[in-house]
């Protein structure tokens, strides 16, 4: 049976699939009736006639209508479409969780679980927005994620296979075929992609333009937590600890080709997935820049801020707890501040690197640690004890989850029931690990400036009442306004 349709309108996809529009890659896809291909908007085949395509809003979708990946434009590689950010709904919060291979680690059940509905629901709910199941959305997510390390890196097929996700060599041959319409050592290169030496993978990650790399990284810089962060003009690179590994990352953004270059060293390839993920999420490579200068282009005091900044991305945070710690050890003391604080907490309580890579030498500390050792010494205040204590211990035992598919409004509820833990607190960690786009701290001291500085009212609430126009996407107006101020104030 063909599945639904994308909703959006016909003759605009179309324009944009004749245009080649780079802002529409990675939110539809292309399903051509008479080459049974499915495509990217910025596919550079022949562009079909408009009665021979189908649009569809995810690539598993396409899939279960017939159609295969186009080996042309290589629909895997393509950016995550930034529609499901913006929702915090059920089907938003699914999604995102299958794109961090919760159905390969915990079954359907274990997703339905983590959203507290019913298997049937879930499916219902999935096949009515986007056209597939969570079964379908879970195996195209496997064969995409493949189908980048075959051509991207010099792994074996084998290991390939385990580390995309799949329970068998059998079911990832059968997968390769039915979404590509070839067995897996067909896309094999007769030259192996290069491996960037030392043990490391190198995948491409890619983006939208306009991407303003400088401003991210020099945020990023400005925060670098000595020991777990090393940030140069021109690259990002830190320690990482995931569900089933440990190891080093490093993002370099490369301009000219709209891709950011990830160096990966693991030891265990199971967490290969989420960990583009997470490296995705804390660049925003999803971001689309156009839609949100559309919106705050509009605004006479941040207009001049895009034009001066387009493609201004909102950082994200590699790891909840670790984000939430430095959020709180933050508060009403200057960026330099904070760093030396949580610097001294990795130190002491983080777990050394076996051997030190350059500046890199322990993994940000677990919470359990936090929970349990002595927290004095380090020129905390007792507040912020207590504080980091009560955070450490609600993300042990399960009661505050700190991930992009977590329910945001129930989990900033959480977090501000939390002694030492207040709305501004709250926000930030919303916007960075949550990755809510709309998350705006109105009592931040930051922003009151800058509406001084326009001679606005500055009260929180006259605050939040002109911004009511930035929505959906008032985080990124925060960071327009931060980011002017970081650059005209000493």
């Amino acid at each position: 049976m063909e599945q639904q349709h994308i909703s959006q309108d016909f003759d605009l996809c179309y324009r944009a699939l004749c245009s080649r529009d780079s802002r529409f890659d990675g939110r539809f896809f292309i399903g051509v009736v008479t080459t049974g291909v499915y495509c990217r908007p910025i596919c550079p085949a022949r562009t079909a006639h408009a009665a021979n395509v189908r649009f569809y809003t995810c690539a598993a979708a396409a899939e279960a209508a017939g159609f295969r990946g186009c080996r042309r434009c290589h629909p895997e590689a393509s950016p995550g479409s930034p529609d499901w950010n913006i929702r915090a709904d059920l089907v938003a919060r699914a999604l995102r969780l299958i794109a961090d291979g919760t159905v390969d680690s915990e079954g359907v059940a274990g997703l339905a679980r983590r959203l507290c509905v019913s298997e049937r629901h879930l499916r219902r709910e999935l096949l009515a927005e986007v056209g597939v199941g969570p079964l379908a959305l879970a195996r195209t997510r496997r064969a995409q994620t493949a189908r980048l390390l075959i051509d991207q890196t010099g792994l074996s097929l084998t290991t390939i296979a385990f580390a995309a996700g799949f329970a068998s060599i059998r079911q990832f041959n059968e997968t390769m075929q039915s979404a590509f319409g070839c067995a897996p050592s067909a896309f094999r290169r007769t030259v192996p992609p290069e491996s960037g030496g030392e043990g490391k993978l190198t995948l491409r990650l890619q983006y939208r333009p306009p991407f303003d790399a400088a401003a991210l990284l020099g945020y990023l810089r400005q925060r670098a937590l000595s020991g777990v962060e090393e940030i140069s003009e021109i690259s990002y690179r830190r320690t990482v600890v995931l569900p089933h590994s440990r190891g080093i990352v490093e993002l370099e953004p490369l301009q000219k080709t709209n891709t950011v270059l990830l160096r990966v060293q693991l030891d265990n390839l199971s967490d290969l997935s989420l960990l583009v993920q997470r490296c995705r999420q804390l660049f925003d490579l999803d971001a689309v820049p156009s839609a949100i200068a559309e919106v705050l282009g509009k605004d006479a005091m941040l207009a001049p801020l895009i034009e001066k900044r387009p493609g201004l991305r909102v950082p994200g945070a590699m790891n909840g707890f670790e984000l939430a710690v430095r959020a709180i050890l933050g508060q009403q003391v200057w960026v330099a501040g904070a760093r030396t604080l949580a610097g001294r907490l990795a130190a002491r309580f983080g777990t050394p690197l076996e051997q030190p890579q350059g500046t890199l030498t322990h993994f940000f500390p677990t919470p359990q640690a936090i929970a349990q050792e002595d927290l004095q010494g380090l020129g905390l205040t007792g507040n912020r004890i207590i504080a980091l204590r009560a955070l450490a211990n609600a993300i042990a035992d399960g009661s505050l989850i700190l991930d992009r598919d977590a329910d945001r409004e129930q989990t900033v509820a959480r977090l501000q029931s939390l002694p030492g833990v207040g709305p501004w607190t709250a926000s930030y960690i919303a916007m960075r690990t949550l990755g809510d786009p709309d998350a705006f701290p109105a009592a931040d001291l930051g922003l009151r400036r800058a509406f001084e500085r326009h001679d606005m009212p500055t009260t929180p609430r006259s605050i939040e009442h002109h911004a009511e126009a930035w929505r959906p996407w008032r985080a990124y107006a925060a960071h327009h306004l931060w980011a002017n101020l970081s650059s005209s104030s000493p």
